[in-house]
């Protein structure tokens, strides 16, 4: 698996990356709201994106959280769907994708 150390770093660094991120936008989220009432109405609408970021945020982890999984497990260059192998280029460029890239054509 050495050919993958490359992913493996990039993934670690992502994971890291988006894990700080989640913690802001849940910090931001629980602050204390403002007492003035229209200034709540505003940050009730920020609130509402930054949740949407958030989700995002989390989709995003997880995804990593499972090729580097499947990376421990040494699965990560097969398709999760087909099992034949996802070429390297697609690896390099989208790190956390479980598919190759005609089961991926296949799932759009």
């Amino acid at each position: 698996m050495p050919q993958f150390n490359e992913m493996k770093v990039q993934l670690v660094e992502m994971q890291s990356q988006l894990t700080d991120k989640l913690e802001r936008i849940v910090k931001n989220v629980t602050k204390e709201a403002n007492s003035d009432w229209s200034e709540q109405a505003q940050e009730r609408e920020n609130d509402e994106v930054m949740d949407a970021l958030g989700n995002e945020v989390r989709r995003e982890l997880k995804l990593v959280n499972v090729a580097l999984h499947r990376l421990n497990e040494g699965e990560y260059q097969y398709c999760a769907d087909c099992g034949e192998d996802i070429a390297i280029a697609r690896l390099k460029v989208l790190p956390f994708t479980q598919h190759c890239i005609g089961c991926a054509s296949k799932r759009d």
